[in-house]
């Protein structure tokens, strides 16, 4: 059986991916296809290239496109991401989908065309740098002659793509919209605003996943900060360990 694992976008939130990971590597669950968007991206890439839960997590910390940003002063974006550019290549120096040990899907959006694209050949670090690009945050990405943005505006859970790959999908969202939301500043009302608003692309793409691990009241945590990194990782691997078992992860159990 072919087992596709789906990450989603979600900024530090997409820390809980290493969590649900860590998990279902101890369960010994293995995938055949991985896709993911912005930072699903991220730990879709470095799972596929042979990092190990744990270890990703110790490099996520430094991989943060928050911590890895440059002055851009440019129209188009207030921020460039060279320093996460430069941290990947340091990490997975091969740049190249090909030399993955499981096939990656990356979700980026072209930014003219107003559509999806999938990269799943070539260069790899441009195609995980343009899937983060948070449109008015971060310069867009020129690639292959077209300009992307983060591919959370049009599909944050990239199921799609791979859904004829696999006998079966295992979907990890890392942004639960809990309804005890407290307003007491303008950033958590923008950042609600926005989860929101990418939360109505993820509901098609829900129903596509055989198992779908949404550890719960996600929104607590901000999408821009990694300080809550450590107690995001063992919050999700904890809400994996007691609410899936390995019998979850066959066929037989997807009803």
């Amino acid at each position: 059986m072919r087992r596709g694992l789906v990450l989603s976008g979600g900024g530090a939130r997409g820390v809980a991916h290493v969590g649900v990971l860590k998990a279902l590597d101890e369960m010994g669950i293995e995938f055949h296809q991985i896709s993911g968007t912005s930072s699903g991206s991220i730990v879709g890439a470095l799972y596929a290239y042979g990092y190990k839960p744990d270890q990703i997590f110790e490099l996520i910390k430094n991989l943060s496109i928050f911590k890895s940003v440059r002055p851009a002063f440019a129209w188009t974006g207030l921020l460039k991401m060279d320093g996460l550019q430069e941290l990947l290549l340091k990490n997975i120096p091969d740049n190249n989908f090909n030399k993955l040990k499981i096939p990656l899907t990356i979700a980026a959006t072209d930014i003219r065309k107003g559509q999806i694209h999938y990269f799943t050949e070539g260069d790899l670090v441009p195609a995980i740098v343009s899937s983060c690009s948070i449109p008015a945050v971060f310069n867009p990405v020129s690639l292959n002659g077209n300009l992307y943005v983060d591919g959370g505006l049009v599909d944050n859970l990239p199921v799609k793509p791979i859904r004829a790959k696999c006998d079966f999908i295992v979907g990890s969202h890392c942004n639960h919209i809990s309804p005890d939301f407290d307003v007491s500043n303008i950033k958590l009302v923008v950042e609600r605003s926005l989860l929101i608003a990418i939360h109505a692309n993820i509901e098609v793409s829900r129903g596509l996943c055989d198992v779908f691990i949404e550890p719960p009241r996600m929104d607590r945590f901000s999408s821009l900060d990694l300080s809550k990194a450590q107690e995001i990782f063992e919050f999700s691997y904890r809400f994996t360990k007691q609410n899936f078992l390995p019998h979850h992860f066959q066929k037989h159990a997807a009803a």
